[in-house]
């Protein structure tokens, strides 16, 4: 029998059959894909075959196959620098949640996400949002933003929740597709789910004061089936985003403005740094491209590990602001 998995909690995945009815599934012994070292061999979003078990007093399943994925998203597990987290998998769009300050989403974050998006082929989008709680200077900030990246070809969307702003053009972006949520804790993903869908009622906590940080609110990935014909997956807040196993020949194509200008560097192995005639650089000195988001590759091409690692909200916040007065 096939299914697909809603809900994972480490030991145990609810997956959803094909009568539309949940059952509660483990896997057997060690159960590993190939060519990925992840934490977690089974994802939500994955289809997989299992077969009932009636050894207990409920019925439970066994998950004995996975399907070949479509696509997925991973990142670098924060203790185990050597494996991957799989977030979640199948995937048809992924909305990327950005507040300015409540809490911030740096630029090398969003950065981060976008190049793992670009490189595992998933659609991603750009979701600005509390902006009924934005300031002038905030606004300013958030629309200087949406430019850079919309320029770069993404697409931008401002929400509130609270004022129900932005959410039939969500909604219009997400009928007939599996989405993702995914940003910060405390970027408010529990809370938008919420006004997309408020049967749904997912957990939601506010901000803590002290460090202007979210606290963990979703603690797993899970699926929910929304009522104008979509799936979403709701993840956890994600403190950092490291990039896994990437050839530094290829971060440069994940980078669409950069990819855009590759033909035109003198050498085809250029990795935009100290390599003359670079058509990258030129652009950069002329503001065609954004200096942040050279940072953020600059960052990435030399492994600079810390980055995802610390929570470095502060000193990457201020070297995004100082990048982007000059």
């Amino acid at each position: 029998m096939t299914g697909i998995v809603y809900k994972s909690t480490g030991s145990w995945y609810t997956v959803k059959t094909q009568d539309g009815s949940f059952l509660e599934c483990r896997i057997k012994g060690k159960f590993r894909m190939k060519g990925i070292k992840s934490t977690n061999p089974i994802a939500v979003g994955d289809v997989v075959d299992y077969d009932i078990e009636n050894t207990t007093d409920e019925t439970t399943g066994v998950i004995t196959n996975i399907h070949e994925r479509k696509n997925y998203i991973v990142r670098k597990s924060v203790n185990l620098s050597k494996q991957t987290h799989i977030i979640a998998s199948n995937i048809d769009v992924v909305f990327l949640l950005v507040t300015i300050n409540n809490p911030p989403t740096t630029t090398s974050f969003i950065d981060r996400f976008l190049v793992t998006a670009e490189a595992y082929g998933i659609e991603a989008v750009l979701v600005f949002n509390k902006i009924d709680t934005y300031s002038e200077e905030t606004v300013d900030e958030q629309l200087f933003l949406q430019y850079v990246y919309s320029e770069i070809g993404y697409k931008c969307l401002r929400v509130s929740a609270q004022e129900k702003k932005g959410l039939d053009e969500l909604k219009a972006m997400m009928m007939g597709k599996t989405s993702m949520f995914s940003g910060h804790s405390g970027v408010g993903k529990s809370t938008l789910v919420n006004a997309l869908e408020p049967t749904l009622n997912l957990k939601t906590k506010q901000i803590s004061e002290s460090h202007s940080q979210g606290q963990h609110t979703t603690t797993f990935a899970e699926m929910f089936d929304l009522s104008f014909d979509a799936q979403i997956i709701d993840t956890p807040g994600i403190r950092g985003f490291g990039v896994v196993d990437m050839e530094k020949q290829e971060i440069g194509d994940y980078f669409p403005e950069f990819f855009a200008l590759k033909d035109k560097c003198k050498f085809n192995n250029c990795l935009h740094k100290e390599e003359p005639k670079c058509a990258v650089k030129e652009a950069l000195e002329k503001d065609e491209i954004a200096w942040s988001r050279y940072k953020s590759y600059t960052q990435i091409l030399e492994g600079d590990e810390e980055q995802y690692r610390a929570d470095l909200y502060d000193a990457d916040r201020k070297a995004s602001d100082e990048t982007r007065k000059s």
